[in-house]
């Protein structure tokens, strides 16, 4: 059914949620880290190895090591509750952090700065994912009380929120190591990563019930195996390699002609398209679903991105930039918005860290080749990582976009997980 102006109320409703901005603005500075720390990573290591291989290869293995252990930290926060997770996590990544910048200050071998990077990764607090659970918490249906309208704003909220610290976090970065040292970029990641998870694990109020104790109607299977949810991911993927082809490709683009400052302005160009295409998507009362909003925004992404590697100018650049970044926002939202209605409740945290994870995936394997192409074929190559990307992402999404439908209440969508609670698509 398609939604209308007074059952899909606003921002500045959703924003008077009880409790709410008591999670949100530690959950801000929390969630930087997934914002600053590839960039800082590269900015880092090209400077003490002078390439940009070397440099996205460590950021790439931190991003698959965030990859592969945020799905788990989602399934602990279910099931034992997110600040027995989130605690030690943070304490961990800023020691990871510290031992990563000291070697490669130190101009260890590139060996000891992939085996620095694993825990690194690994222990990205995953902020995001857990904000959404919240909203869903607060928001959600559950027994006797159907899911609020304030689902969809809510999902386009944190798409806002995500996109602008994708807009703060890069850019502050950049200006850090370029303007104060390399390495102050990662310094400052590691420094609001403690002081954000911190305070926002202390919110004990407002985090979701843990469901430590499996039952026999609800064991704890993996998110993973609704099939909806494997669409996502791959669909995710592609968003993760325009993140990081943008990032290298933009660097090694302000390197190649001679004006590094200017890499933060296209960055953040980039990034405010994200912003503002995910603030309109929050204040339109969407009369199409989410799964044709993600189809028709995710071709509008590879369309876009199919330009980058012929531009050679940087007001052209900002302006295409700005045009990819704009088409990001409304596939994020959509594929969010879908896991509300596909994802028990029980496992939607997890749900929600496989996609962060997928992003982060495809940005690690996309800083790995970009890079490569950027050092032996220069900048423009690297924007072909996007292109790239995104078109085989969605030719999967048009191949299986059926499995994004969500079943009717009691049906079964995947073996051990059913679907017992309203399902509300728009």
């Amino acid at each position: 059914m398609a939604s209308t102006v007074s059952d899909r109320p606003g921002y500045g409703q959703l924003l008077r949620t009880p409790g709410a901005w008591t999670f949100l603005l530690p959950g801000f500075a929390a969630r930087q880290p997934f914002a600053m720390l590839t960039i800082g990573i590269v900015l880092l290591v090209q400077h003490t190895t002078g390439s940009y291989g070397s440099a996205g290869a460590v950021a790439a293995v931190s991003g698959v090591s965030m990859a592969l252990f945020a799905p788990q930290s989602g399934r602990l926060a279910d099931r034992f509750g997110q600040r027995a997770v989130l605690v030690p996590g943070v304490l961990v990544h800023g020691a990871a952090v510290g031992i990563l910048t000291a070697l490669a200050l130190a101009d260890a071998p590139l060996w000891a700065l992939f085996l620095a990077a694993v825990p690194t990764g690994a222990s990205i607090p995953q902020v995001g994912p857990m904000v959404r659970a919240r909203w869903a918490a607060l928001l959600g249906a559950a027994p006797g009380r159907p899911a609020s309208p304030l689902m969809a704003t809510a999902a386009a909220f944190e798409s806002v929120t995500d996109e602008f610290t994708f807009v703060i976090g890069p850019v502050l970065a950049t200006a850090l190591c370029t303007g104060v040292h390399p390495a102050a970029g990662l310094v400052a990641e590691a420094a609001l990563t403690l002081l954000g998870g911190v305070l926002f694990a202390a919110r004990r109020s407002t985090q979701p019930t843990p469901n430590g104790t499996a039952t026999a109607s609800e064991p704890h299977r993996s998110a993973l195996a609704v099939p909806g949810v494997r669409v996502l991911a791959v669909t995710f993927l592609g968003i993760g390699s325009v993140f990081g082809g943008m990032q290298v490709s933009l660097t090694a683009f302000s390197e190649e002609i001679g004006r590094p400052g200017v890499n933060g302005l296209l960055y953040g160009v980039f990034a405010a398209g994200n912003m503002l295409a995910g603030i309109a998507c929050g204040a339109i009362a969407w009369k199409i679903s989410p799964r044709r909003r993600l189809v028709v925004g995710y071709a509008a992404l590879t369309l876009t991105a199919s330009g980058l590697w012929a531009v050679h100018s940087v007001p052209l650049l900002a302006g295409l930039g700005l045009l990819v970044g704009l088409c990001i926002a409304p596939a994020l939202i959509s594929g969010y918005t879908l896991v509300e209605a596909l994802v028990p409740a029980y496992a939607r945290t997890e749900a929600f860290t496989w996609l962060t994870g997928a992003v982060a995936l495809g940005q690690a394997a996309a800083v790995t080749v970009a890079g490569q192409l950027a050092d032996a074929h220069g900048a423009s190559t690297g924007f072909v990582v996007p292109l790239a990307g995104t078109a085989l992402a969605l030719a999967t999404l048009l191949a299986l976009r059926s499995r994004l439908t969500p079943r009717a209440p009691g049906r079964t969508v995947a073996r051990g997980i059913g679907h017992r609670e309203p399902v509300t698509v728009d």
